[in-house]
């Protein structure tokens, strides 16, 4: 059994009782066992750790997650973070250096917002990598940036039309500048060699271990299905990276794993032929599925446009009666449905959408979760409360926001409509944390602290400050209430 202490994950070996673990527990909150009677319980194969007085917690869960992509990630051009478009460069550059002619350069983590908001584009690369095609996703992963040469490779030209659910950014003479936004992007990741198995099956190994580094000891994977990829790379790492790790016995977290809406029909029929419970250590979650993008990649879908693209309102990237088809036919499966929304009409469009599944279906415990619920019109995080549904939320993406939401979409509608958790949690709705890593890192007592002060590094007062969390709600969204949103 693992639980955290202080950033060291301890493990109470298999043979001691539940009672011995209580035991062991107590002894480390300093709560006096004599009038608990637990010292009953302790046995020669419990184990007794003084901690001084330091807390201990259940390991963390992180309720969002991209496993095998965030160790992937660990290996690339880390782009997070950096502050210039000369370091940007600079990275990238050093990156090109240690590769061969015709090799892809791959990275990702970037954030204009970081250095002004100036869009980076294919140009910045061109010079820097003339021989080396270069792909960089961006931190929110619903943009991405190619070099010429990639674009060239992908076929990628003026005369190119935008992808249902993508775009391709141009100059005003329609030429390519390089970003691909959600749907668009899959006509880059079509050319871009496979990443072979067993650099998957590394890639799962490292993850984990930075994932015990940061005390935590469960994550809902929900996969590497995103807008623009194939379906079918979340259930190749199922059977030939999950499973094989399990059959090693390499497996060092447990894993709660969601795979793209499209295949529910597999899903279900691999529960049923196998259980929703692998092992101690796979647990079988439900379907995922994707209404808009991202704040940062002007793609989440809102009410009124945006203020630094007049306009644009975002990007429905489902229409509506197939995402309701699909979600009435994976609930009557018995399905868990996580599905992702951050602006506030996308938002708005899920819960009407699930009003619906619970008038067709019936009321059952099913836990509809809806995966960032990050900007909400006014009244809408009272109606999550009406059918338990899960907020998946990551606090923080609050950090990567705070400082542009002004600007994208008015100081006045980000105030009121953003990163809603006291809201969320008044109306009833179920609070799970995540980092949705490696989109932000995985790292739970970073993401606590962000949700109870709502304060960017530097800054004195805290944003939107009646949505702050005490302590004891923030660790339960990242242990208790966490476990529940997947059950």
């Amino acid at each position: 059994m693992l639980f955290s202490a202080c950033g060291v994950t301890v493990t109470a070996t298999a043979t001691a009782t539940a009672g011995a673990y209580i035991f062991c527990l107590l002894r480390l909150l300093k709560i006096d066992c004599i009038d608990c009677k637990v010292q009953e319980f302790k046995g020669r194969d419990t184990y007794e750790l003084n901690l001084s007085g330091n807390v201990v917690l259940p390991g963390f869960i992180d309720s969002h997650v991209h496993l095998i992509d965030g160790g992937l990630q660990l290996a690339r051009v880390p782009l997070r973070g950096v502050r210039s478009k000369d370091e940007f460069i600079s990275r990238v550059k050093g990156a090109v250096r240690d590769k061969h002619p015709g090799e892809w350069v791959r990275g990702g983590g970037w954030n204009n917002d970081f250095w002004g908001g100036e869009i980076p584009t294919a140009a910045w690369l061109d010079d820097i990598s003339p021989d080396n095609p270069v792909w960089l996703s961006r931190m929110d992963g619903h943009m991405g940036l190619a070099n010429s040469l990639a674009m060239k490779i992908a076929g990628i030209d003026k005369n190119t039309n935008d992808p249902v659910g993508g775009t391709i950014v141009r100059t005003t003479e329609r030429e390519p500048t390089g970003l691909l936004v959600d749907a668009a992007m899959k006509l880059v990741f079509n050319v871009i060699p496979e990443v072979s198995v067993n650099d998957r099956r590394e890639a799962l190994l490292t993850a984990s271990r930075h994932a015990l580094m940061r005390g935590v000891t469960t994550v809902v994977d929900v996969g590497s299905y995103v807008p623009g990829t194939s379906e079918e790379q979340t259930w190749q790492d199922f059977s030939d990276v999950y499973e094989w790790a399990h059959s090693m016995g390499k497996m060092m977290i447990r894993v709660c794993l969601f795979f793209p809406m499209p295949t529910w029909p597999r899903v279900s029929d691999l529960i049923h032929e196998r259980g929703r419970s692998l092992s101690g250590w796979i647990h079988l979650g439900g379907v995922k599925a994707f209404l808009d993008g991202s704040l940062g990649s002007s793609s989440a879908w809102f009410y009124e446009p945006y203020e630094d693209v007049p306009g644009d309102y975002g990007l429905q990237l489902l229409d509506m009666d197939v995402l309701l088809n699909a979600t009435l036919e994976s609930d009557k499966s018995g399905l868990q449905v996580a599905i992702h929304a951050i602006g506030d009409k996308a938002n708005d469009m899920l819960l009407d959408m699930f009003d619906k599944v619970v008038s067709l279906n019936g009321t059952k415990d099913r836990r509809f979760r809806i995966e960032h619920a990050q900007h909400l019109s006014p009244g809408a995080a009272t109606r999550f409360g009406e059918h338990g549904i899960i907020a998946s939320v990551q606090p923080d993406h609050l950090l990567d926001d705070a400082d542009s939401a002004g600007r994208k979409i008015g100081v006045e509608r980000a105030e009121r409509s953003s990163y809603l958790f006291r809201s969320l949690l008044a109306g009833g709705a179920h609070l799970a944390f995540g980092s949705d890593w490696p989109v932000s890192d995985i790292y739970p007592l970073q993401a606590i602290r962000t949700a109870m002060s709502r304060k960017l590094p530097g800054w004195e007062a805290p944003w939107i400050s009646a949505e702050r969390l005490p302590l004891d709600d923030s660790l339960k969204a990242h242990t208790i209430s966490a476990a529940y949103a997947c059950f």
